[in-house]
């Protein structure tokens, strides 16, 4: 049977079911806005032709409010304006149930990146040996993070659930019942989440989408390359960070740690207890139902009787199951024997952890608690510490960390953030006891700018009393400079006596975070990309040299500017002088919801991971290798962007734009995440202390999206102007990578919208600085336009074009309303209204973001 092309499967799965079930969404009557459903396509109309003619948002509105309501006070309005809001809010959610049920239908789940598609490559290459070889090691690791850019409450994310099923089995009366429980449905939280509501929404996830995702995975792979066998690597494992990542968010505490881990247990334990019932079933045979019942009898008390208590250990329980197993084989002609392997395979890779909690602090945060430490042992007891230890070079303070062996109580300082932070160190060995290693074995340093950084938070575990402590330490290099000198600091820790026998108790392997956000905040998007690409050849090639496995984790946030895009491709890119043992990965916000939210999304994409990194090892090990001259010319493109992002980011009016024209003050008074939207309290705006969420999401509220593509233009011009266009377009064709990375700042382009914001260029003090970025988009478009041999922007991607057309369509009407409560809090033309304007703004936002899925 013929199979219709992707954008017409998405044409007939996604857009006509959206335009037929919104039309029955708007004409739905809820309380107090009966005509709300009838006006919004006109103001949406209004919007679009608004913006062809180049009018003002206040122009639209004003002219919507003249020509559709009757005489209507700017308070009649505003309080218009917040039901549209109400009405676009319920659009987006209804737009993307419907992209979620018809994913499997628009995406050929056993298509190319499948698992079946490895499988098959693999026996038609005869590499299944090498395939198996390969899996031993290798891992995929998605870790959850507490950067919240979702701002839907769990009572609408049930909803979306619901909906998403309905759509599916094409239920209208359902459909149309959820739909008006949605109409009636706050959206908005009262309060801010604190770091263990953040964990709790995610570990939604992993019970209800990870846990069968992963198991269903492992299976296959164990039924179709391991001939049944059991599978000792787990391939596929996850990380956690909320209750962990102290970074900036004075709300994580130990209490808060500890309790996260527990709930990690509980939730794995209550997977496991539900599979054990159900098994229990089917596994009625003589000399097994018993052994069955044992097991559901101690998981049940574990996980509803415990009070923390558990009666049931991790090796009895896989014993359990293995004696189980050989029995079924021996003795009931291995019936049921699939169901048995799959929980054994489940609980080898979640084992009693769940997803492993990672603790994060900053080195500034560092810095101030080894300094408290260290006059504490100066001025109250002899010790190791010599009283000048602060003025000694790094050689110096290495050999007197070396020779740390204390067991320093928390409880002896006066100041919280040192207590804090050597009790989350005590909190991870607590956590191992109960949990496993796996729970929490991970300490990342972020901001880290030396091995100094690392030596000082390697002695607080020595003096934490724990002398060879079973947990990575990983620094994480952020900015353009730290990237750049990242192998020398590595190069300090291999050849430190005392931290290279900590490697080697480690199995010679170090971890290294790299961040894409604040390395695009800092450096640019052609510089922070490349400078990553760099740093994990010259990490990989000393890591190399003096025997060190090193494994690499990026920091990913959802949009080009911070990593995200084409992941998969990007993995699939980077050839065989950059380590690939693992693939490792943070996930969050809409991108967890959008990527991971349902069972088919979460399979399509984990498989993808791995379908990435086998290709890069296995069929195309050196074929992606970039050339010196591939080198050279892309480090000369990444130079000029540099030096064109670095002019305008030191441009007088960058920062005062941000405060001023965008929404960035505004992240701060949304109740979607429990840390602060600033590293530091200052009223003053502190570009370092930026957080990239907000940073890169106040450029996508303005329709901008500076971070993913400033530069770029400028970079690609040089070489058009001197006649060397011929060297990018051989690179564009020809490397992966290149092409990659110019792809995911297409996408960035294409969800720009400078009408939004085209009034600005006419702004006293900030139309010149409009004008600077709008250039930069039009050479970038135009440019990136002719690499590609394309007319529109991502026309190799029809359906993912689709998607960001429909979705900037229904959130147009917003943005504009958004505009609006800007231009006129700017004005000050009714200033008693200011503070309603604010909350237009602030509510305007929640959309926005939900309807781009990966703008922060």
């Amino acid at each position: 049977m013929y199979t219709l092309p992707k954008i017409e499967r998405f044409n007939q799965n996604v857009l006509s079911k959206y335009h037929i079930y919104n039309s029955v969404f708007i004409t739905l009557p809820f309380d107090a806005i009966d005509n709300t459903g009838v006006l919004l396509p006109l103001f949406a109309e209004v919007c679009d032709n608004g913006f062809k003619n180049n009018w003002t948002p206040k122009q639209i509105v004003d002219f919507f409010a003249e020509k559709y309501l009757d005489n209507a006070s700017e308070e009649e309005k505003i309080n218009l304006m917040f039901r549209f809001i109400q009405y676009v809010e319920r659009q987006i959610v209804l737009f993307d149930a419907i992209e979620d049920a018809a994913f499997p239908v628009v995406n050929n789940m056993e298509g190319r990146g499948s698992l079946r598609d490895v499988k098959e490559k693999t026996e038609a290459k005869n590499k299944r040996e090498e395939l198996i070889s390969f899996l031993e090691d290798f891992k995929v690791r998605t870790v959850l993070t507490a950067h919240p850019t979702q701002f839907y409450p769990g009572s609408v994310l049930g909803i979306i659930t619901d909906l998403t099923e309905a759509v599916r089995q094409n239920d209208l009366i359902k459909i149309k019942q959820l739909l008006a429980q949605l109409g009636k449905t706050p959206f908005i939280k009262k309060e801010k989440p604190t770091p263990f509501d953040e964990a709790v929404s995610l570990i939604w996830y992993l019970e209800n989408v990870f846990y069968k995702t992963v198991g269903e995975m492992m299976q296959y792979l164990q039924k179709n390359i391991y001939d049944n066998k059991i599978i000792d690597n787990s391939i596929i494992s996850l990380g956690f960070w909320p209750g962990g990542d102290r970074d900036g968010n004075p709300f994580v505490t130990t209490e808060i740690t500890l309790k996260v881990a527990e709930r990690l247990r509980t939730s794995i334990l209550k997977c496991y207890y539900f599979e054990i019932r159900s098994l229990r079933r089917k596994l009625t045979f003589n000399g097994v139902d018993t052994l069955v019942f044992e097991l559901e009898n101690k998981l049940y008390r574990s996980v509803f009787y415990s009070q923390g208590e558990i009666f049931i250990t991790i090796d009895e329980l896989k014993n359990q199951l293995f004696k189980i197993r050989e029995i079924i084989i021996n003795h009931h002609q291995s019936l049921y024997l699939d169901e048995v392997n799959s929980l054994i395979q489940k609980v080898n890779n979640f084992g009693f952890h769940f997803a492993s909690l990672d603790i994060r602090q900053n080195s500034k945060i560092h810095n101030k608690v080894f300094k408290n430490i260290v006059n504490h042992f100066v001025t109250n007891t002899k010790s190791d510490f010599p009283n000048n230890y602060f003025e000694l070079n790094e050689n110096e303070k290495f050999l007197v960390l070396e020779k740390i062996n204390c067991d320093l109580q928390p409880t002896i300082f006066q100041d919280e953030l040192t207590i804090s932070t050597l009790e989350s160190i005590r909190a991870i060995k607590t956590i191992q006891e109960k949990n496993g290693e796996l729970g929490a074995n991970r300490y990342i340093i972020s901001n880290n700018e030396s091995a100094l950084n690392v030596m000082e938070t390697f002695a607080m575990f020595k003096l934490s009393g724990w002398q060879n402590p079973s947990v990575d330490i990983v620094p994480l290099f952020e900015s353009v400079d730290d990237l750049q000198k990242a192998h020398l600091v590595l190069e300090q820790l291999y050849t430190n006596k005392s931290y290279r026998s900590h490697l080697k108790q480690r199995k010679d392997k170090q971890t290294v975070m790299l961040g894409f956000s604040d390395g695009t905040k800092d450096g640019g998007y052609l510089m922070a990309n490349w400078s990553i690409f760099k740093a994990k050849e010259t990490i990989t090639e000393i890591s190399k040299k003096y025997g060190i496995k090193v494994i690499f984790f990026d920091g990913r946030g959802g949009p080009p500017a911070r990593g995200g895009g084409k992941t998969h491709k990007f993995y699939a890119s980077l050839g065989s002088t950059i380590e690939n043992q693992e693939i490792q990965l943070t996930v969050q916000g809409q991108t967890i919801s959008s990527n991971f939210g349902t069972l088919d999304s979460c399979r399509h994409n984990l498989e993808n991971l791995l379908s990435a990194g086998v290709t890069n090892q296995i069929f195309n090990k050196d074929e992606n290798n970039l050339s010196t001259s591939d080198k050279s010319l892309i480090d000369e493109l990444a130079t000029i962007g540099y030096q064109k992002y670095s002019d305008f980011k030191n441009h007088p009016k960058f920062l005062p734009y941000l405060e001023q024209m965008s929404t960035l003050k505004y992240y701060s008074k949304t109740n979607i995440g429990s840390r602060p939207s600033k590293r530091n309290a200052d009223d003053k705006l502190d570009f370092a202390d930026l957080r990239a969420i907000p940073f890169v999401g106040s450029w996508s509220q303005l329709k901008q999206n500076v971070p993913g593509f400033f530069g770029v233009g400028t970079a690609l011009k040089h070489f058009e102007e001197t006649n060397q266009w011929e060297k990018v377009q051989s690179l564009y064709d020809n490397s992966l990578f290149f092409k990659t990375l110019l792809e995911n700042s297409m996408m960035s382009l294409a969800k720009s919208f400078f009408p939004l914001t085209s009034y600005m260029k006419d702004d006293a003090v900030f139309g010149d600085f409009w004008q600077i970025i709008y250039d930069e988009f039009l050479e970038t478009k135009r440019l990136l336009l002719k690499i590609a041999g394309h007319q529109e922007l991502m026309e190799n991607y029809p359906d993912g074009k689709a998607s960001i057309i429909m979705r900037e369509q229904i959130v147009r009407p917003l943005l504009t309303i958004q505009q609006y409560a800007l231009s006129q809090i700017r004005n000050g033309n009714n200033a008693p209204l200011n503070e309603v304007y604010e909350k237009l703004v602030t509510r305007s936002l929640f959309g926005n973001t939900n309807a781009s899925r990966n703008s922060a």
